[in-house]
């Protein structure tokens, strides 16, 4: 019992010791600790879970499927689904991951084994040993072992990201790492060498391992490409190049790569040995790909409306869902951005006192120089990646809303495209699906902004004191005075968005009917009517322009007047000024000054996106086809082909009276169905009906197998005929014979330059209306379809082809088929097995041709309608092929005013086309040698570019546009005026200050206030006056250049419309127009304005230190030559990207003019597809365009940066007092 009691208080007494032992460890080694412990518990946790429902799966699968199990094998899968493999690629990125993880849990061990030997040393000599100091090694040892084998597993799993729970862990680490570093820098500093330790040199040697795997946290890929060979990674057209199958080196560039850009240097040396092609630009990465982003947004914003129906969704919550995690990586940079640049104002005061000869500690100007350049470094690599990441995020988030809003298009009701021209919704894409995607540049300035508040109000509060409280007041004020501003630019962007779309939906019709306003000789008047609603656009475009012209004025001076109220406040307030502490704070206002005159933009920005967000919203939410219009059952599961039971109708769902109305019908499986009636009683919305496409108030609509649908007026693909025949199926020659043989092709095809090769112009237009026709039905053909749904389909063809059609196409081809055929030639009837009558919208009769023959009402008039309307015109009868009145196929003689031919009359026509057929097949042969020998070329060309540099005559021509360039002298005098005034009013404040603290001014305070403010607000005025030149440059010239394309287009012959596709035009007239607006003019007003500023700076650099023109001579030249380099690529990027943008509209056009079609093929997921591919062939320059401008800024800044070192380096060495620090 004794013994008992006291092992019992043994054990009390060494846990007590434990837990006083630990609880005396340092604060971050015992939070280490602990959370490293409760990171392994959750691990062990999750894997236990998941290792539970594997197993509970298991057991299932065995008892489900007991033999198959038996003889499966433990062989890695390779496959992934039905049809699909899959091949990993593991990229830099991973392997070095897997390096740091591997080398912390090295230095990890090696300072466990360290502590180790110590303590048995110490056991070994009798000293007191600390036990303790093993927990830290021993926990993160244990941690990384984890972490290490838990990456390595990655691999094996094929992981495209790395879990949540790792990149967690990663991120304490670093952090925990970080805050080590500062309590171990601090001790060394106070106690010495003395204070080094294994785990002090381990947290040393492992910090770039950590930084890394944080960076590698962040941004969460894995660096590990799975490509998987299904249908969906396919080409998705047979023309896609396969010379361009190469990914982007971005998805696995290395860090140091990815930071300097350098993976975009083969893409650039190749552009400067040769002009750039599209197959020269790698492909994107899977997750930057157009079908990606779609896939993320449209779930998001779908799951939106599904949760509350009721309520609107917000498209842009969807958006942020969607992206948020590159939006928060921009975050991250923008923050260190906007940290880093303020440290340069803040040290700039001690920097001038050190120039001034007060020396605070040894060595301190170069140390001071040092920070200086290292800010500076890490300025210039952040403020790239934010950029480029910015880019990155307008880029998916374009990609994605264009696909949305062409997939809405695809689907809208008929209700719905009343409210939505095709000009409209041409508009959404090239409007506002491009500004919600720039939005991404103002995203983070909303927050930015107070940051960059506090950080200026506390450097200001260290120069100028208890002033700052009027510098947060005149900050406030600046910002409050512009919410009327946004509204008035709110209201001016409607009505100029408005303008626009009603200009581009009179464009599009007077494209889409050319040919008609040519044979009328209206072109003047449909040209004179587009200029005056041009000219209600450009009002709107004026007063948008000029107010944004003075709000660029008000927001220059605002920095100005911020200044003022500052240096006025600390004057009156008795403190003293200095040279430090006036360019501290005019550093700190520079850098202010540019969110404050970003701001506007801001504003402007957020209500334009806010129009363009709306209006993308309303459209995205608008009324859809009914997805239960017609019940689509699979082939061979029902007795009817078609049934329609009590069927009511109505395009107009708010008409009282319905446009078909009980329709009861059952189609059997093969049956021929003639469906006839007069004009305008319903017979082509009985079809619409069976395809779904009228809205359905009643009833039910059955269809059992595919359908194919040739509409009435025929819609035709620009692309070669074989392409428009194949519509997505693959090729078979034999089929492919037989179908042109059924629609009497052949001889077409020969007679063309380039036979089935041949491109089609744009909507057919180089065919003739029987071809068009006939083209169409080989595309039903060949799809070999169940259902075929026929629009009057011989209307366009003569007599004779529409017979022999009818013979070869519906008789023998669609033998098989189950065919409803609209007609209104009474000879095609008699072969029917149903005849349908409509008249109003209603089935009035059913019957085959005799019954309803004898039946008389509705039927036989309509018959003798047709027949005293043949008789009443005057025709000859010749024996010529011409003639074939009175055909009618496999039906009785009709006596009196019925038809009086009989089949004897198709077979004497047939007699006389294989009489003809020789010299008929000879001259065929004789014209397709003579287009063979004079290779003519294809009627539809690729869009043209330029290449090589930019000439010079193109900057002339514009600036000679406006005025004959009168205002550009104008606009370079004003901005040097203003830079001139600029530097002298800082010159100024620096001069008329006292040097050091306890110095006497030079001037009088009211003096010096009086001359800075005569300055600075003079260098406003000039800014006004340069911001309202530009913009009258700039409407001046964009208006002249929209007039004179008016006029070249509407001038221009009939054979250029037939060769160039709308979606050209279009884009010349919407987004180029757009660029020349709004984008250009500011564009080199902002070029004016950047050279005049860098020689001014360069000015006042060389009258400090003139050596400074030792290294700014050969920096100008290496500048020039990156110049260089750099424009040989751009240029071609931009021209690729101008022309793979045409495609997009041109494809957009077409999908929605033929919606019907192709909903009636059910070939939507295709040309979703092909949308999503032309997407990615514009995406593709365009970021490497964008990438290229990053890479340029990148190292003209570095140079930059150099030079600011050197200037510093020289302006340091000098002796102490000999420089003015108010230079």
């Amino acid at each position: 019992m004794g013994s008992t009691y006291w092992v019992d208080s043994h054990n009390r007494l060494s846990f007590q010791t434990a837990f006083r032992a630990i609880h005396g460890l340092p604060e971050l080694e015992l939070a280490s600790i602990c959370v490293n412990l409760t990171l392994f518990l959750v691990f062990l946790l999750i894997i236990s879970a998941r290792q539970l429902f594997v197993c509970v799966g298991r057991i299932r699968l065995l008892k489900d499927d007991a033999p198959s199990v038996a003889g499966s094998s433990p062989v890695r899968r390779t496959g992934v689904g039905d049809g699909e493999t899959r091949d990993v690629v593991v990229g830099t990125i991973f392997k070095f991951s897997l390096f740091c993880c591997f080398y912390v849990l090295f230095l990890q061990f090696l300072a466990l084994g360290y502590d180790g030997i110590v303590l048995v040393r110490e056991a070994v000599s009798g000293e007191v040993q600390e036990w303790t100091v093993l927990c830290l090694p021993a926990s993160q040892g244990l941690a990384w072992l984890v972490l290490s084998f838990w990456t390595l597993h990655c691999k094996f799993t094929a992981c495209e990201k790395f879990p949540l729970l790792l990149r967690l862990w990663w991120l304490f680490s670093f952090l925990m790492c970080l805050f080590t570093l500062y309590v171990d820098g601090r001790s060394l500093l106070a106690e010495g060498y003395g204070h080094l330790s294994a785990p002090v040199l381990v947290n040393f040697a492992a910090t770039p391992a950590l930084a890394f795997l944080c960076f590698i946290a962040i941004r969460g890929a894995t660096g590990i490409l799975v490509m998987r060979n299904s249908d969906l990674q396919e080409p998705l057209l047979l023309e896609e190049d396969s010379a361009c199958l190469r990914i982007t080196p971005y998805s696995d560039a290395g860090f140091f790569s990815v930071l300097t850009l350098s993976w975009l240097n083969p893409l650039l040396s190749t552009g400067a040995k040769r002009p750039l092609e599209l197959k020269d630009i790698p492909l994107l990465a899977p997750q930057d790909r157009a079908k990606a982003n779609y896939k993320l947004l449209n779930s998001n914003w779908e799951k939106m409306k599904a949760e509350n129906p009721s309520k609107q969704p917000s498209l842009a919550w969807a958006i942020l869902k969607s992206f948020w995690r590159e939006a928060f990586r921009n975050a991250i940079f923008a923050m260190l951005n906007t940290v880093v640049s303020y440290v340069g104002p803040y040290l700039i005061s001690y920097f001038v006192e050190y120039l001034g000869g007060k020396e605070t500690f040894r060595h301190e100007g170069y140390i001071l120089a040092g920070i200086f350049f290292s800010a500076k470094l890490a300025e210039t690599f952040t403020t790239r990646q934010w950029y480029l990441g910015v880019d990155i995020l307008g880029m998916h988030v374009r990609s994605a809303l264009t696909a949305m809003v062409y997939r809405k298009g695809l689907k809208l009701s008929s209700t719905s495209k009343q409210s939505h021209t095709s000009g409209e919704i041409v508009n959404y894409m090239a409007v506002d699906v491009q500004r919600v995607g720039d939005y991404s540049w103002y995203l983070h300035d909303i927050w930015m902004l107070p940051l960059q508040i506090i950080l200026a109000l506390a450097i200001l509060y260290k120069n100028v004191g208890i002033a700052a409280v009027a510098t947060l007041l005149a900050t406030i004020f600046s910002i409050v005075v512009t919410i009327p501003l946004a509204r008035m630019q709110e209201n001016y962007q409607d009505k100029l968005m408005a303008a626009k779309d009603e200009r581009m939906r009179k464009t599009s019709e007077c494209l889409r009917n050319m040919r008609i306003l040519k044979l009328q000789a209206w072109e003047d008047r449909y040209r004179r009517e587009l200029e005056d609603m041009r000219s209600v656009e450009f009002k709107w475009l004026q007063k948008a322009l000029y107010s944004q012209s003075f709000i660029t004025f008000f927001f220059w001076s605002s920095p100005i007047f911020v200044a003022v109220v500052t240096f006025g406040t600390s004057i009156m307030l008795g403190g003293q000024l200095t040279a430090g502490g006036v360019l501290s704070s005019l550093a700190t206002f520079r850098i202010l000054q540019e969110p404050l005159r970003n701001f506007p933009d801001l504003v402007s920005m957020m209500a334009q996106t806010k129009v363009s967000l709306d209006r993308l919203s309303t459209f995205l939410q608008e009324e859809e086809l009914q997805e239960d219009a017609t019940i689509v059952l699979p082939r061979g599961t029902a007795a009817f082909a078609i049934e329609i039971k009590d069927g009511e109708f109505c395009w107009t769902p708010s008409v009282p009276r319905p446009t078909l109305s009980g329709i009861e019908m059952k189609v059997q499986i093969g049956m021929r169905v003639a469906v006839c009636g007069k004009v305008g009683s319903g017979k082509s919305s009985f079809l619409s009906c069976i395809l779904g496409e009228i809205p359905k108030i009643s009833g039910e609509v059955r269809v059992c197998g595919t359908a194919a649908y040739v509409p009435q007026s025929a819609w035709i693909q620009s692309g070669n005929i074989e392409e428009n025949i194949l519509f997505g199926s693959p090729m078979d020659k034999a089929k492919y014979k037989s179908v042109i043989h059924a629609c009497s092709l052949k001889k077409d095809l020969e007679l063309f330059s380039h036979g089935d090769q041949t491109i089609i112009g744009d909507r057919g237009i180089n065919l003739s209306g029987g071809q068009k026709q006939r083209v169409q039905l080989a595309r039903a053909l060949y799809q070999d379809a169940d259902v075929y749904l026929l629009d009057d389909p011989f209307s366009a063809v003569d007599a004779h082809t529409g017979s022999e059609l009818f013979k070869e196409y519906i008789l023998t081809a669609l033998a098989a088929k189950t065919v409803i055929y609209v007609t209104h030639q009474v000879e095609f009837l008699p072969a029917a097995d149903l005849i349908l009558v409509l008249k109003e919208g209603q089935i009035t009769q059913a019957g085959k041709y005799e019954e309803l023959l004898r039946a008389g009402t509705d039927f036989r008039s309509l018959v003798c309608a047709h027949q005293e309307a043949i008789g009443s015109m005057d025709i000859p009868t010749h024996s010529s092929e011409d003639s074939d009145e009175g055909v009618a196929l496999d039906g009785p003689t009709i006596h009196h005013k019925i038809c009086e031919a009989s089949v004897s009359n198709v077979d004497n026509l047939a007699k006389e086309v294989q009489e003809t057929a020789s010299s008929s097949d000879k001259k065929a042969i004789k014209e397709k040698k003579k287009a063979k020998r004079s290779r003519k070329k294809q009627l539809v060309q690729e869009e043209e570019r330029v290449r090589g540099r930019v000439s010079m005559k193109v900057y002339l021509s514009y600036m000679a546009a406006a005025y004959k360039g009168m205002l550009v002298p104008l606009i370079i005098l004003s901005q040097a005026l203003f830079q001139f005034l600029q530097i002298a009013s800082n010159w100024w404040m620096a001069w008329a200050n006292p040097q050091m603290e306890g110095g006497n001014p030079k001037v009088s305070p009211m003096v010096l206030l009086g001359v800075y403010m005569g300055l600075a607000f003079g260098s406003s005025v000039f800014i006004l006056a340069r911001a309202v030149l530009v913009a009258t440059f700039g409407l001046a010239a964009a208006q002249k250049l929209f007039l004179m394309m008016l006029r070249c287009v509407f001038r221009a012959p009939m054979s250029f419309f037939d060769s160039t596709p709308a979606g050209r035009i279009l884009n010349r007239v919407s987004i180029d127009q757009s660029v020349v607006d709004l984008d250009i003019p500011f564009r080199l007003g902002g070029f004016a304005s950047t050279t005049i500023q860098l020689i001014g700076i360069v000015a006042v650099m060389t009258q400090v230190t003139w050596q400074i023109l030792l290294l700014v001579i050969p920096m100008a030249v290496a500048c020039l030559w990156m110049q260089k380099y750099y424009m040989a690529s751009s240029r071609e990027l931009v021209r690729i990207v101008s022309i793979q943008k045409s495609p997009i509209f041109h494809l957009f056009g077409e999908s929605i003019a033929g919606a019907a079609t192709i909903r009636g093929f059910g070939q939507e997921k295709r040309f979703m597809k092909r949308n999503l591919y032309l997407l990615d062939c514009f995406t593709r320059p365009f970021f490497c365009s964008l990438a290229a401008i990053e890479w340029l800024c990148l190292r003209m800044e570095l140079l930059s940066t150099f030079v600011f070192a050197f200037c510093m380096l020289l302006l340091v060495s000098f002796p102490q007092g000999s420089i003015d620090p108010s230079t």
